[in-house]
């Protein structure tokens, strides 16, 4: 009975708030469109040590007002799990800046299903989630009109990497499905078909890193900017979503998060892979400073630059890719 009336609350108090138009996301006059993206929250209501990722949230986006802040999932981390999305998401709402969101591994481990949590969510005021239809958690995609207005310039996926292995025995963290990668391909290629048969510049987050990432790192003539002070919790199934996007030829950085300690990126056949910085507090295990990863894409090019703002201010490991990653021959970078 109280899980109803829960519901019913959710329905009459939030929903009317969806019915508000959202704003173009668009390129400046300059042909700058800045993203910050914030990852592994981690926030518990009522924990003392849980202010402090709140207050990164308000002295990150205070820092940086970004056009766009993306989520990469573990938002919240244990019960209540209402009063933990809802602090979170009015924390982020509160700046006025268009904000949407991705699902962890942990998220619905508090009493939200999946889709009880995606409903709250997308009605808090400036979330550009869309309504969800019959997915308990959609993946979409989110457009970026060009500085004048006219056309789709470049799309952000937000994609859902699920949780936990769906095969006994076959590692620990899910993958993306065949259903998942074709609706990618599907969604790129109009793009590309509208683009005049020219891949729109693209970008993907989601929360669980693919296994080229530990591939990539494995290879010692590989660049390598920031941390990776753990092993990477990828899927030990490859389910082949990276090499779509490869055939796809439209996504330049993949941004995820999951592994706290690691915030590294490097290039991968032409695609940027890349980590978030840790955004919580210690009621999770974390070494590095936290923070969020600045991304700002250029109108036009296949290029962008990034760096970390951490909470103390700091600005830390700017590059801008691809011209930082070319590697010198020869030249074993040691990692």
């Amino acid at each position: 009975m109280k899980r109803f009336f829960f519901l019913l609350f959710c329905l009459i108090i939030l929903v009317p708030q969806t019915q508000a138009k959202a704003p173009q996301l668009k390129f400046n006059r300059k042909g700058e469109f800045k993203v910050l993206q914030f990852t592994d929250i981690h926030y518990i209501h009522g924990k003392p040590e849980s202010p402090v990722a709140i207050d990164n949230i308000h002295r990150v986006i205070d820092a940086e007002k970004p056009d766009l802040i993306i989520i990469t999932g573990d938002m919240i981390y244990g019960k209540p799990a209402y009063e933990g999305i809802t602090e979170v998401m009015k924390a982020v709402s509160s700046h006025g800046i268009p904000f949407c969101t991705t699902f962890g591994n942990h998220d619905d481990e508090s009493g939200l299903s999946r889709s009880e949590l995606y409903d709250i969510i997308q009605a808090t005021p400036n979330c550009v989630n869309p309504p969800r239809g019959d997915a308990a958690s959609p993946d979409y995609a989110v457009e970026i009109a060009s500085s004048k207005g006219d056309k789709v310039a470049a799309v952000m996926y937000c994609l859902d990497s699920h949780a936990y292995t769906p095969i006994k025995g076959v590692g620990r963290y899910g993958w993306f499905t065949h259903d998942q990668i074709g609706w990618y391909r599907a969604k790129s290629a109009a793009y590309k078909e509208a683009n005049g048969g020219v891949p729109v510049p693209s970008m993907a987050f989601f929360h669980i890193p693919l296994p080229e990432y530990g591939q990539a790192f494995a290879n010692p003539s590989i660049k390598v900017f920031g941390n990776r002070k753990e092993a990477g919790g990828e899927a030990k199934v490859n389910s082949g979503m990276f090499v779509n996007m490869l055939e796809c030829g439209d996504i330049i950085g993949v941004f995820t998060g999951h592994d706290h300690d690691n915030d590294y990126a490097l290039d991968y056949f032409g695609i940027c892979l890349c980590y978030g910085r840790f955004s919580g507090c210690s009621n999770v295990y974390n070494h590095l400073p936290n923070g969020g990863r600045v991304i700002i894409l250029k109108e036009g090019e296949r290029s962008f630059s990034s760096y970390i703002r951490q909470r103390n201010g700091e600005k830390v490991q700017p590059y801008t890719f691809p011209d930082d990653f070319v590697f010198t021959k020869g030249v074993n970078y040691n990692h």
